[in-house]
């Protein structure tokens, strides 16, 4: 089967308010399932709200339209004008453009109803306290940084699903009756472009960065610790551990985030369930030979790091392509951990630097990255030590030094089964209504893209949820929408995202992580 979305970038939109919003509506204890999206709230008595007529929700349509609508896809359109580099996307951590995001982002908090501040590792927070600040607290969330060139959506569709939301709440004046506090975080890390380590701004918050990441420095030298100093921001190893959260006093971590990848575009399929978030392994590659002349030194005669790097780039694609192929069975590996890497397993070199980095000279020293991920922690861990065993070897066989620093290390988070297991057919569900006849199986795809859930999770043990919700096929470079085409409607049963002139309402993207 193939069910295509269209107009794809406002359905992601609406689809992650709609996630947004079964999450807040849990807290009145009220949702349903309806076949417009996958999960969305009722608007009815026994919500915790008092009882409305059909006219008067129908009249809140304007309302809807504007805030849902109108408003969260300009503000997509404004957080992504707000950039270091003139031409495409870039907000690093404590840049300038970074800066002025946070303090829109800020004011968008307010705009919501929410007590805002910004902690001493510069996350954006935003709550409010509902009827009962004492009980564990919903954390929504993503980061506001991004990668170079980035697009419109990522990150900041997490954050503005959220405060669209909750405007919403506020305007129509429920926000103070949730029976939880909700707390909104625009975190400001997650990519790890400038520092080379991700998550800054989550670990922070789940308590799992260490003091010596303050001494991490960029490219300029400058240091965490300096980057927040030069925003005044006065960070210390006190402040810094003061930052964690008490585990006891979170219900769970939401994050809404795009799928950043094709496969439920190619499987034609608008809704995916994710299996689990996959490990990953960064490492630094520098490949050392004899700097020469390149037209004065003999080819057999030549130490050459670029060609050496060369053989270790190809042979990384052969092992994460056929991995089989590479890892022994000695005792060390089996068939099952084999077996799950075939699927999950991917390897990516990103970055490649020369020295003196010259058209007329063979470079002395070579530089690169690589970028492992599996959800099999320890099959990624079998696929390294392979990998290193055999570049040393040819390195030595090149007559060129290497070296491999790992520069870091996330493990692998699997979702809970059961609560997998329920929302899997709750988007089946949706789907078939929607669809009618579904032959295919609703997929399970493994996340391969670290999110701020990944250190989140470590604050929701104990059968807790930490969840990564996906909308569509990543969208990168272009919002490419006419916002004009849509409409938002209510009724007393459900909300309902359509395209004007046509009956057919359409399902979104859907993600699942939790453990």
């Amino acid at each position: 089967m193939a069910i295509k979305t269209r107009s794809a970038a406002v359905l992601f939109l609406f689809g992650a308010i709609s996630v947004v919003w079964f999450l807040l509506y849990c807290c009145f204890s009220l949702y349903v399932l309806c076949s417009s999206v996958a999960i969305i709230p009722v608007c009815s008595v026994q919500a915790a709200f008092e009882k409305k007529s059909d006219t008067e929700i129908n009249g809140r349509s304007d309302l809807f339209r504007e805030i849902l609508r109108d408003e969260a896809v300009a503000r997509l359109i404004e957080l992504g004008k707000v950039s270091d580099a003139e031409v495409y996307l870039e907000r690093t951590f404590m840049s300038p453009a970074s800066v002025r995001a946070g303090k829109l982002i800020r004011g968008w908090m307010e705009d919501a109803g929410l007590r805002t501040w910004v902690d001493q590792m510069g996350n954006v927070h935003g709550r409010v306290e509902g009827i009962n600040a004492s009980v564990e607290a919903v954390l929504i969330g993503s980061h506001l940084d991004t990668v170079v060139d980035a697009g419109i959506f990522d990150g900041s569709l997490g954050i503005i699903s959220a405060l669209s939301a909750l405007k919403v709440l506020n305007v129509n004046g429920t926000l103070g009756k949730l029976t939880r506090p909700v707390e909104v975080i625009a975190f400001s890390d997650e990519e790890g472009v400038r520092f080379h380590s991700t998550l800054l701004g989550s670990a922070a918050v789940a308590g799992i960065l260490p003091v010596t990441a303050l001494q991490i420095s960029d490219k300029s030298g400058v240091t965490v610790q300096d980057a927040l100093k030069e925003n005044s921001i006065d960070i210390t190893e006190e402040n810094l551990l003061q930052l964690k959260y008490d585990p006891g006093s979170i219900w769970g971590y939401v994050e809404v985030h795009i799928e950043q990848g094709p496969v439920l575009e190619t499987l034609g399929f608008p809704l995916g369930v994710v299996k689990g978030i996959a490990g990953q392994t960064r490492l630094k590659v520098t490949v050392r030979g004899s700097q020469g002349h390149a037209g004065t030194v003999p080819m057999s005669m030549r130490q050459d790091p670029m060609a050496a790097a060369a053989e270790l780039i190809v042979l990384l694609e052969r092992l994460c392509k056929h991995p089989k192929d590479f890892l022994s069975y000695d005792g060390h590996c089996n068939d099952i951990s084999v077996e799950s890497l075939s699927s999950s397993l991917v390897c990516t070199v990103g970055e490649i630097s020369t020295w003196p980095s010259a058209s007329n000279v063979i470079p002395g020293q070579v530089t690169f990255t690589v970028d492992l991920r599996a959800m099999d922690d320890m099959g990624r861990e079998f696929v390294i030590y392979e990998l290193s065993n055999q570049m040393y070897q040819i390195c030595e066989r090149r007559s060129v030094s290497c070296t491999i620093d790992r520069k870091h290390d996330a493990n692998a988070e699997i979702c809970d089964s059961e609560l997998s297991s329920q929302l899997k057919a709750a988007a089946y569900s949706a789907l078939k209504k929607m669809a009618g006849e579904i032959e295919d199986e609703m997929p399970a795809l493994m996340s391969g893209a670290g999110h701020d859930a990944m250190a989140m999770s470590h604050l929701t043990k104990f059968h807790r949820t930490v969840t990564n919700v996906g909308i569509g096929p990543a969208v990168y470079k272009a919002l490419v929408t006419t916002p004009e085409d849509y409409v938002v409607t209510v009724s007393p049963e459900r909300l309902v995202f359509v395209r004007k002139y046509e009956t057919q309402s359409y399902n979104i993207t859907l993600m699942y992580k939790g453990n």
